[in-house]
C-alpha cells in the first residue's frame, strides 16, 4: 500500500463510524452509549487521518505521488471530527438537564405517556426548584404562552401545531385540556415526550408545554429548542 493511501483509508473509516453511530442506535442494533463511543472513535480516527495527511503533505516525495488523496483525507478527517466536537460544545453551553417546562412552578403532568416511560432511565417526575432555577438561568425566554382565543380554539390549534411538527400524538383529552405526544430525534432516534396544557385565561387561553427526554442526563438543548419551535408554529 502506498503511504498516501493510509490517511485516506483512515478518513473513510472515520466517516463510516460517524455514519453508523446514529442509525445503528435508532435501529436498536446497539444502545445509545455504544453510539456515543462510535462518535468518539470517529473523531479520533478523523483527527488521525487529517494529522497524518498534513504530515505527508509536508513531504515532497509523498505529496507529488498522492496530493489529491491527501487533501481529501485532510478535509474528510477534519469534517468528521468536527461533528462530535460541535455536539460536545453544544452540550457544554447548556445545563445538564433534560426536563424543560414553560411553567416551572406548576409543570404540566404526563398521564397517558407514563406507561410508555415505565422502563425509561429518566423519571417523568419534575425535579423541583433546583431544576427550575437551572432552566430559568439557561432559557429565560421559555414562559407560558398567552393566546387571544377560547380554550377550545387554542386546543385545536395546539393539536394542529403538534401534528404539523411530526410528533406522534399519544393522547388527546379535551376535557382536561391536555395533549400528550412523543417526538423522535432524527439521528439517534431518541424518544422525547411532550405534554401540552391549555387552560382558560382572562385574555383567552394560556398554553404551557413540557418536554422530557427518556434517556440522557443532558438533552444538549433539544427540549428547549423543541418547545420554542412549537410555540413559533402555534403563534404563526
Amino acid at each position: 500500500m502506498k503511504p498516501a493511501y493510509i490517511p485516506v483509508l483512515l478518513g473513510i473509516i472515520a466517516f463510516l463510524l460517524l455514519l453508523v453511530s446514529g442509525p445503528g442506535t435508532r435501529l436498536d442494533l446497539w444502545e445509545f452509549r455504544t453510539g456515543f463511543q462510535l462518535l468518539k472513535w470517529a473523531a479520533y480516527t478523523g483527527l488521525a487521518a487529517s494529522g497524518l495527511a498534513l504530515v505527508m503533505l509536508l513531504l515532497p516525495r509523498i505529496r507529488r505521488r498522492g496530493l489529491a488523496g491527501l487533501v481529501v483525507a485532510l478535509v474528510l478527517g477534519l469534517g468528521v471530527a468536527f461533528v462530535p466536537w460541535s455536539g460536545m460544545q453544544r452540550a457544554r453551553s447548556v445545563p445538564p438537564i433534560h426536563d424543560i417546562s414553560t411553567d416551572t412552578k406548576r409543570p404540566p403532568e404526563f398521564v397517558a405517556i407514563l406507561p410508555l416511560r415505565a422502563d425509561a432511565p429518566n423519571s417523568a417526575e419534575y425535579g423541583g426548584p433546583e431544576l427550575a432555577a437551572a432552566q430559568i438561568a439557561a432559557y429565560p425566554d421559555l414562559q407560558t404562552h398567552q393566546m387571544d382565543a377560547a380554550p377550545a380554539q387554542a386546543f385545536e390549534r395546539a393539536q394542529q401545531a403538534a401534528r404539523g411538527l411530526g410528533w406522534e400524538i399519544v393522547s388527546i383529552d379535551r376535557t382536561a385540556g391536555r395533549i400528550e405526544a412523543t417526538d423522535t430525534t432524527f439521528w439517534f432516534g431518541f424518544k422525547d415526550d411532550v405534554v401540552i396544557r391549555i387552560e382558560p385565561d382572562a385574555a383567552g387561553s394560556r398554553v404551557d408545554v413540557r418536554s422530557v427526554s427518556r434517556v440522557g442526563m443532558s438533552d444538549v438543548g433539544a427540549n428547549a429548542a423543541r418547545i420554542r419551535k412549537f410555540l413559533r408554529t402555534l403563534g404563526a
